[in-house]
């Protein structure tokens, strides 16, 4: 199953609904969807690191305006939806301490935790329902989602080749350790909350 996702992945990067497709993940990755963008990007990256940049930029704004709007679940619709998200993940009785968090240190919170495994979603909700400023959660955002997807197109322009390789023949084994990544996040997150 992992194999056939990734080689339709791989075809897609061919097509040209590609960066629409790419853009739809990165959108509702930063608002609602468990799985990370970079599972999507790597991929296509890799079959055409002729347009990894271009992915890039794609990656970012549309995760930037998925935040916009996790931000908006978080300052409007917090009780429904935002606390519906903060179950499914087990963090229900943390939103306040985060929430609290902001008051000091909400530049700080948005910077670091758009860089690491942490889910953004998480982030963007958060901030929306701690009102954090919106002009400079944009701001923050575009840096922070900026850095890790540009550094991951760097490195995929750099080493796309033996990136490519290793997929091809140890997929699984970097399927299992990407899950672990994602599920590491989601336990930074507890225990940093």
């Amino acid at each position: 199953m992992i194999r056939r996702l990734y080689e339709w992945i791989l075809a897609l990067a061919g097509k040209p609904s590609a960066p629409w497709a790419l853009g739809a993940v990165s959108f509702a990755e930063s608002s609602f969807f468990p799985v990370p963008p970079d599972v999507m990007m790597v991929p296509m990256a890799v079959s055409r690191p002729d347009r990894v940049w271009f992915y890039a930029l794609i990656t970012t704004l549309a995760s930037v305006a998925g935040g916009v709007l996790g931000y908006a679940i978080g300052a409007l619709l917090f009780d429904s939806i935002g606390q519906w998200v903060f179950r499914v993940y087990g963090l229900s009785e943390k939103a306040a301490t985060f929430q609290a968090s902001y008051a000091e240190y909400g530049h700080w919170v948005i910077l670091l935790k758009g860089l690491t495994p942490i889910p953004f979603k998480l982030v963007t909700i958060t901030s929306g329902f701690a009102h954090y400023d919106l002009f400079w959660f944009v701001v923050l955002s575009l840096i922070t989602r900026g850095a890790r997807f540009f550094l991951l197109a760097g490195l995929l322009g750099r080493y796309g080749v033996q990136i490519r390789g290793v997929l091809d023949r140890h997929l699984n084994v970097v399927a299992a350790i990407a899950v672990a990544v994602i599920i590491l996040g989601f336990v930074l997150f507890k225990v940093l909350l």
